[in-house]
Order: C-alpha cells, then structure tokens, then sequence
C-alpha cells in the first residue's frame, strides 16, 4: 500500500463519524454515515436527479455555480478554518484554497454556456452531399465522485462544478477524515439551488464506496487518491468511464543560468506546501553541478526559517500531516534512506502528527523517498552534470504529473519541456503550480483523463450526432 493509499482507503465504521484535528486529536465535527445497504436507494434517488440536471438550461446551470462562488467567498475565513481543522493546513494556505474554490466554480459556471459541440461535414465524403448535422456535447448521467483529504474543498469542486455544468447527477464520497468541507460546499451548492436528488453526498469507508462503484447505473467515476484503492475502483467498476488522479513524484532541474534565490524559495514552497501532502509537490530536485552548494544552501537556510505547528496560529506555515501514522510512516522512510547512506541537512524530527520540513542530499535512487510518491515534507536533492541524464533520472518513476525546470536560457527551457515526460512541465516555477482551468493529469502509471474545468467537462459528456438527409420532407 502507497503513501496515498494508507490515507484514502478509509475502515466501515458505525452510525456516526467523529472528525479529529490532525494537530491535537480533538474532535472537531461528525458526519453521518451511510449504511453499504442504503446505495441502491442512493442511485435510485441520483438516476431521478439526473433526468431534471439534465434537463436544466445551461443558464441555470451556470447561475447555480455562480451563486454558490459568491457564497463560498463571503464565507471564506469560516471555510479556511473548517479546513485548517480537519486538515491540518495553516490559515494561510486555506485561505488560498478557498479562494481558488471560487475560481473553480466560476470558471465552471461560465464554461456552463460554452458547452457546444459542432457541425460536421459530412459531404467531405463521397455519397454525402445531401446530408448535413452536428453533434451535442450530452450528459452522462449519474458520475460517482471519490475525494481525499489533501485539498478538502477545491478538489471537491473539481468534481461537482464541471458535473453541474455538463448536467450530470453526482454522488460524492469525500475522504472521512476530511469530510467536514465537502459537505459545506454541498449545503453551499443546494442553498445555490442544485437539486438535493442530483447532488447527493455519501459519508462512508472503503464497503459504500465499493458498492456504488459496482453499480452499473452510475456512469463515471472520478477518483482522487493512491494507485492501489485506484486499481481496486477498475476492478470493480466495469463497463464505465473511468478519470483518474493517482500521485506523481515530481521532479524539478535546477539549471546554474537561472535566479538561484528564486529557485529555492519556489522548491520550498513547492515541497512544504500542505506539509508536503500534494500529489505536484516538489520531491527530487536535480541541480547542476556549478549552481549545487549555493543552491542547497539557499534550501536549508530557507527551510530551517520555517515555523511549524498549529495550523491556526497566523505565523504558522506548516503544520501536521493528515495524521500521526503518516508522520511515523514518513519518519521511518527516511530512517531507511539514511541507512542507505542518505544525509539529512535539515529536519527529521517528529512530534505526533508534526513532521518537521526535512532536506536530504546523498539519496540512493532506489530508496522510497526517492522512488516512491513521499507524500511528506520531504525533498532530496541531487547535483547532475549531464542535462540528458538528468532529465532520464528525472523521467524514470512510473507514474508523473508535474515537472519544473529553472533556467534562463530558452532553448534549454524548450528541450526539457519536450523530454520531461509530465503532464506539466512549468518553467521558472516548482512543480506545485496549478491553474484550476488548465488540464491537468499525467503521463505513465496513474492518470487516466483529465481534471481542470473544461477537460473534466469533455470527460463527463458524450457526443450525440444528429444528421439531416436534404430532399425529404419534414413536418412537425
């Protein structure tokens, strides 16, 4: 089991579900479960719901969204801390995250009116001269959403604003150790006027989730989280569309042209942010031989400088993992990489949940930290001198999302963009970049589809041709 997987495959427990912060244990919110018996009802209830979703004009469609971002931003600072408590990011960082939520669902209500398919020509081919059409861009019908933990609100939205735009039916089961945000962001969307039969929202482990994934009458299932409980959903899922995101190892190249300043701070940023706990997370840094000692210098100075501790407190800018055995989890990967001649120049120092932001030089290439997605503040950073060797170490995990390269020299710049095999590939910038309306997935292992709202969208529809032969009457 993944790093990702331990922290998204959750146990069936009872009625009821506590939500403890990852920072002190205390309990925070509960949700309510739904029984593994009650999810042919909870399909029934959406295939109702998705016959009126879509039915709904794109106006109104849009409208909803509009209203729910308008909602969600005057609500901000009560959502942040909903997210900073039951997920253990700093205020700071929350605040981001909402406000790129509301960006999410705008840019999903306005990608609602755009929603077209397009003429065909059909008298390209011989034979076809009297006929003429197009397509439309339909509906699926019901798309069962499954969230982690790791942005508890705007990944949500990712699922439900393009579902909503397309008019599709969801059912969402966000992760039940961050289930608090999501289900604010669903009160937030009915209250917009989304259909409570169209959008319904599931609390539960591992056996509801399998039960509706088996259900031949949901159409798609879009899932966020680890490689194994993704393996898992396909072996169940069937005869359905199937979207994606299973975790990268991202790789960021260091050039000795570039702004090494720059460069530090972005891989900080990038490998720290949400306690390291981002599938785009920076963690194999590979830096040329002439920029290497400043360059890591620059990292640990900048790393050492950063406050870690409750996500509440406004000087904070890390704070807990998900939960104290993901700590301990981490703890012990590193243990190994030093065991296997790892050198630790900052962090690695645990307390609870509390992983300090920890630098490793000297990493063997087939130790987990640096093989596998770490999933924890943790960065390693080599020196190369051979830019194609780098960029093949660079381009050797099985599965990749996201890349960086730093350099000030535009040839170089456009070479490793056409090399690193990465969904994104961001120049100047660590690999934690995303804008919520690019595509966004990856290469290799562990991607299937896109997300980012417009992509997301052509994955939650279906064409429909419609094709007119000249010379024959119609009548109404």
């Amino acid at each position: 089991m993944t790093a990702r997987d331990a922290v998204t495959t959750d146990l069936e427990l009872g009625g009821v579900s506590d939500v403890l912060s990852p920072y002190d244990g205390t309990v925070v919110g509960t949700v309510n479960l739904s029984p593994v018996e009650s999810a042919p009802a909870i399909v029934e209830r959406a295939l109702l719901g998705a016959s009126m979703a879509g039915a709904l004009a794109r106006s109104r469609r849009s409208d909803i969204l509009f209203r729910a971002a308008a909602l969600v931003e005057a609500r901000a600072q009560e959502l942040a801390r909903t997210i900073s408590l039951e997920a253990g990011k700093p205020l700071r960082q929350a605040r981001k995250e909402v406000a790129r939520c509301v960006n999410t669902l705008r840019l999903s209500g306005e990608e609602a009116k755009r929603l077209v398919g397009e003429t065909i020509p059909f008298d390209s081919y011989p034979g076809s001269e009297d006929r003429s059409g197009y397509y439309t861009l339909e509906p699926l019908g019901v798309i069962l959403a499954i969230t982690p933990f790791n942005d508890p609100l705007n990944l949500v939205a990712h699922k439900l604003g393009p579902a909503i735009a397309t008019g599709n039916s969801v059912i969402l089961k966000p992760s039940l150790l961050a289930p608090l945000s999501a289900q604010a962001l669903v009160e937030i969307l009915w209250e917009a006027g989304a259909s409570r039969d169209a959008l319904q929202i599931v609390h539960g482990g591992a056996e509801i989730a399998s039960a509706l994934v088996r259900d031949k009458r949901i159409r798609m299932v879009t899932f966020t989280g680890g490689p194994v409980t993704g393996e898992a959903i396909t072996r169940e899922a069937g005869l359905k569309k199937i979207a994606m995101d299973l975790g990268g190892n991202a790789p960021v190249i260091v050039m000795a042209d570039c702004d090494l300043k720059d460069a530090a701070q972005s891989c900080v940023s990038g490998a720290f942010w949400a306690a390291g706990q981002n599938c785009i997370g920076t963690q194999r840094i590979f830096v040329a031989e002439a920029a290497y000692e400043p360059f890591v210098r620059y990292v640990v100075e900048l790393t050492r400088k950063m406050v870690v501790g409750d996500p509440l407190d406004e000087a904070t800018d890390m704070g807990p993992m998900i939960a104290e055995e993901q700590a301990a989890r981490i703890e012990r990967w590193v243990d190994d990489a030093i065991s296997n001649g790892a050198k630790v120049l900052t962090g690695h120092r645990r307390r609870g949940a509390l992983y300090e932001p920890t630098v490793l030089v000297d990493v063997p290439c087939d130790v987990r930290v640096w093989a596998d997605e770490v999933f924890a503040p943790v960065v390693s950073i080599t020196k190369f001198s051979d830019l194609q060797q780098a960029l093949d170490a660079a381009n050797a995990p099985e599965s990749s999302l996201h890349a960086g390269v730093f350099t000030s020299r535009l040839e170089i710049a456009l070479g490793a963009a056409e090399r690193l095999q990465a969904g994104g590939v961001m120049i100047n910038d660590s690999s934690d970049y995303r804008f919520d309306g690019m595509p966004f997935g990856g290469f290799k292992y562990g991607s299937l589809g896109r997300e980012g709202v417009r992509f997301a969208m052509t994955e939650m529809t279906q064409p429909k041709v419609v094709c007119f032969r000249r010379n024959r009457a119609l009548s109404s």
